[in-house]
């Protein structure tokens, strides 16, 4: 069996709430235990959205992203760490790339980088050029990988014109997520089409919204690509909605497809290395 599967891992994200799952990790200690149980399993790379302690409501600030990156390397100290840079809820540069002056052992391997505006079913994510170009460059200055996140053709179009304006640069990593309403929808030609436009030296995972995912789940492994599975997509485990699952059931699926097709999930270090990453163990992001 090959360690080639790309597992990007979210268990939180910045809508699931616990009135909507109890299953969902929103706490420092929540996050940092669900995380230590995935990593145990086999997972990539962790993609973690940070809560406010008191409102559990989505935040920017740094400190909190801090004590979540610290508590999951007391564990897994090569596990690449990407952090949001979401605009759904703020749209100030400094609040969105206040995380990115993480240094040290807290620095983040990778951070989110949408790469175009869209909308959701009841609000809208606003990443106008200006900021998508800002973050790029403060990621690229800074030695920081962007985690780039395309809902439809026209993104990965910009991510190509990202690359021409040497603003981003190679190899690159990219989640290609169907399914959301205003976007490319989960099927075999949106997804061909996304893929066939992908620049060179890029890896990629399948994201399903909602329903999608664990049928993009499943394309993505028989394809050879990777995927992205957690309760920041999906918070049910059937396609009727009866069964709402803790995340580590939703990745132990993934590894149980993933079996049959004679793939395991990727080792952390061997994405660092097809990254030109950093080993981890106290140095994070790309040299």
């Amino acid at each position: 069996m090959e360690n080639d599967l790309i597992i990007n891992y979210t268990p939180t994200g910045m809508i699931p709430t616990k009135d909507m799952t109890t299953h969902v990790p929103l706490s420092v200690q929540e996050i940092v235990e669900d995380v230590h149980e995935a990593h145990e399993l086999g997972i990539t790379l962790v993609h973690i959205h940070a809560r406010d302690q008191n409102t559990q409501k989505p935040t920017y600030h740094a400190d909190t992203y801090a004590d979540i990156v610290a508590g999951i390397r007391k564990y897994a100290p090569k596990l690449i760490i990407c952090v949001s840079l979401s605009g759904r809820d703020f749209s100030e540069f400094e609040k969105r790339s206040e995380v990115l002056n993480l240094e040290g052992k807290l620095k983040p391997d990778m951070g989110s980088l949408t790469l175009s505006s869209l909308n959701f079913n009841q609000t809208a994510s606003l990443n106008d050029p200006e900021m998508i170009q800002r973050l790029a460059l403060t990621m690229l200055h800074k030695g920081i990988v962007p985690e780039f996140e395309a809902f439809d053709a026209g993104m990965i179009n910009y991510l190509n014109y990202l690359k021409k304006k040497k603003l981003v640069e190679a190899p690159f990593y990219i989640n290609l997520l169907l399914g959301n309403i205003a976007c490319a929808q989960p099927d075999l030609l949106h997804a061909g089409v996304m893929l066939n436009d992908l620049p060179d030296q890029c890896y990629w995972s399948l994201a399903g919204i909602g329903n999608a995912q664990l049928p993009m789940n499943t394309l993505a492994i028989a394809m050879g690509g990777g995927v992205r599975v957690g309760l920041e997509d999906n918070i049910y485990y059937d396609k009727n909605r009866n069964i709402k699952p803790r995340n580590i059931e939703l990745l132990r699926r993934v590894h149980r497809i993933a079996a049959e097709h004679d793939r395991a999930a990727m080792y952390p270090d061997e994405f660092r290395k097809k990254l030109r990453m950093l080993p981890g163990d106290g140095e994070y992001g790309r040299g």
